[in-house]
């Protein structure tokens, strides 16, 4: 026996008693925080050995429970994460069958262990499950879409509800802050498609039409592909933690309360910010790529940068150009639609903020190449 202020504690005991219809727990004493500590072995050799058999509760010879006892012997009686059966709880108490199912309601259940992995059976979930997750997460992308799209169009009919300060701070860190890693990255890879150019190309005594792959190749695909995966990587999981921490510290909800639309606030001036600054840095990539073709053509080629020029300019067709422009714009509307989506998916914690963030920049990235793949097949087959 033990002692806490006037209150003398009864130790908790577990007994197990075998049914037609199953075994029945019928734990007695008191189920406290200062009690339990030598139960949890006992109820997890209950919950072992009990295997797939019906278990219930017998709660006439309980004592005192709080919380943590509600939750040690709610325990056998769950399943996954499914609510515990009215009859799974017999016997006449005060409080214990309602605490026990509130626990069990209020609580973050952890997922079931997964198995080893290994056989036909597991792969075949694993994949199943996998494609319901990616085909739930398009959806819900498709109607945040729309629902952007709504907003933006109500608030473009009506400019003074554009809020223009948050939308220029925006381009801002959008544009301006990102334009000197773009432009020094844009700047390698086209000093890396003219090496390896050069190396091909002089083989063969063909080492002027460098000039033609590193103009087709940064205007084309490497200008708009490097600017859409740094805003992917840079912008976008900025945006998703910056909406995820609102979400997390309740400001959302207060912007609700007070009557503000969330989407018309937050997101709307991000869409606006990425989809006018994608362009923009896109030129400024392109621009950058070709001076760093030019300058590794000038140095191992001998190509002068004026030869370069006018080769470009009498070779290099406006199409490509405008092939590489033309889906900046796209890839900006996607990056700030999905970074928007996935801060508003935050839960209350860290750990989802994280998980939010890594999936916000994977999801960009992967939706960047499959619509560049797919603007690749639109001007094949319009021949651009």
């Amino acid at each position: 026996m033990a002692a806490t202020g006037t209150q003398t504690l009864t130790p908790p005991r577990l007994a197990l008693r075998e049914t037609d219809g199953g075994a029945v727990i019928e734990p007695t004493g008191d189920w406290l925080l200062e009690t339990i500590g030598q139960m949890d072995r006992q109820v997890r050799a209950l919950e072992r050995d009990s295997g797939a058999k019906a278990l219930r509760l017998d709660v006439s010879g309980l004592g005192r429970i709080d919380t943590s006892g509600a939750y040690l012997l709610g325990r056998p009686l769950r399943q996954r994460n499914d609510a515990i059966p009215e009859s799974s709880i017999t016997g006449e108490h005060p409080v214990a069958a309602r605490l026990i199912r509130e626990v069990h309601k209020r609580m973050d259940h952890c997922p079931p262990e997964e198995g080893p992995g290994w056989g036909l059976k597991t792969m075949l979930e694993r994949v199943g499950a996998g494609t319901e997750h990616v085909l739930d997460e398009a959806w819900d992308t498709f109607g945040f879409f729309g629902r952007t799209l709504m907003t933006l169009g109500a608030s473009l009919l009506n400019p003074s509800r554009l809020r223009w300060t948050p939308t220029v701070h925006l381009m801002e860190t959008v544009g301006i802050n990102a334009l000197p890693i773009i432009a020094a990255l844009s700047f390698f890879i086209g000093a890396v498609v003219a090496f390896m150019g050069a190396s091909l190309l002089e083989t063969f005594g063909a080492s002027v039409f460098t000039v033609d792959l590193v103009g087709i190749s940064v205007l084309r695909e490497f200008g708009v592909l490097i600017t859409a995966i740094m805003l992917a990587g840079r912008s976008d999981s900025a945006f998703t933690a910056s909406i995820g921490s609102m979400k997390m510290q309740q400001e959302i909800d207060a912007m609700r309360v007070i009557g503000l639309n969330p989407y018309e606030v937050l997101v709307v001036p991000r869409v606006i910010a990425c989809v006018v600054m994608a362009p923009l840095l896109t030129l400024a990539a392109m621009l950058a790529g070709l001076f760093g073709g030019l300058l590794v053509s000038w140095v191992t080629l001998d190509i002068s940068p004026g030869f370069f020029l006018t080769r470009l300019q009498n070779v290099i067709d406006w199409t490509h150009f405008m092939v590489g422009m033309s889906k900046a714009p796209v890839f900006g509307l996607v990056i700030a639609i999905i970074g928007c989506r996935q801060g508003m998916k935050v839960g209350g914690d860290v750990e989802s903020l994280g998980q939010r963030t890594t999936a916000s920049v994977v999801q960009a990235i992967f939706m960047v190449i499959v619509i560049d793949a797919l603007f690749a097949l639109m001007y094949l087959e319009a021949d651009i």
